[in-house]
């Protein structure tokens, strides 16, 4: 039975190899050649250049501004739902917007932040000044924000309510007040779920090039942007699969700092 279940694990191992390792492989392999396909460190040369150095700097500050907003946004709505009726089907009314093609969402805010979009009707409606949001940083963040807030609160909803009540209720008995309770019991409780959430948006907010081009008009650059243009533009693959390899780095930085331990300090 044993030998038998080692062999259930062959399909597993062999999907890793073919679509995990080997492109991992390939990316770091072309980054050493330059465009004749010869060994060189002239792509790491350059993306150590201050050009790049700035971009990789941008690309994490566009990603911590998307993911502390979408953290102070989702906090107090999971809150909201560990304690209202048909919470679940709430959830539910909320991660819907997921199952839309981002590209298809990414239009329908073009068709909303347009000079001839909704907001600007609204605001001529109102007799106001029009205003460009198109094209702009804010707009870019407030998109970035909308497609990822649901998946920084469904971990933080699951976290959360696996918090027993009788355990908030046994907190109260003892006099702690709600702010107490709160910061003692639901934030350490929760917290597993508050960095569940930070690797699922702060990781994919680093390599966003989808939103940047169409919403921020290329006014935003960074490490998706840059790795589109190298592969589908200049057709640089060595310098873009450099660009990779700094973007896997990153990835795996971030999952170490908000790696999840359990009580005894080994990583679950």
């Amino acid at each position: 039975m044993q030998k038998a279940k080692q062999y259930f694990l062959v399909p597993y191992i062999l999907w890793i190899i073919l679509f995990i390792v080997m492109p991992l492989v390939m990316i770091f392999y072309t980054s050493f050649t330059n465009h004749d396909g010869k060994f060189t460190f002239e792509n790491y040369a350059t993306f150590l250049t201050p050009a790049y150095l700035k971009m990789t700097l941008s690309s994490f500050v566009y990603a911590f501004i998307i993911t502390v907003l979408c953290l102070f946004i989702a906090y107090p709505i999971v809150l909201v739902l560990k304690n209202v009726k048909h919470k679940q089907l709430w959830l539910l009314i909320i991660i819907l917007p997921t199952w839309i093609n981002l590209l298809l969402k990414t239009y329908a805010f073009i068709g909303i932040f347009s000079k001839e979009g909704t907001i600007n009707d609204v605001l001529h409606f109102l007799h106001l000044p029009t205003t460009h949001l198109l094209f702009t940083d804010s707009a870019f963040i407030f998109v970035s924000v909308y497609i990822y807030i649901p998946f920084m609160i469904l971990p933080i909803f699951n976290s959360m309510n696996e918090i027993p009540d009788n355990l908030i209720q046994a907190s109260r008995d003892l006099g702690a007040n709600e702010w107490m309770t709160f910061r003692k019991i639901i934030i350490p409780l929760s917290m597993e779920g508050v960095k569940t959430g930070i690797q699922v948006t702060f990781i994919p907010a680093l390599s966003l090039f989808m939103i940047t081009r169409l919403i921020s008009g290329n006014k935003v650059i960074n490490l998706g942007t840059a790795i589109e243009e190298q592969f589908l533009v200049t057709q640089n693959y060595g310098m873009g699969s450099t660009i990779a390899v700094f973007l896997i780095l990153a990835m795996a930085f971030v999952m170490i700092v908000t790696k999840s331990k359990n009580e005894s300090g080994d990583i679950k």
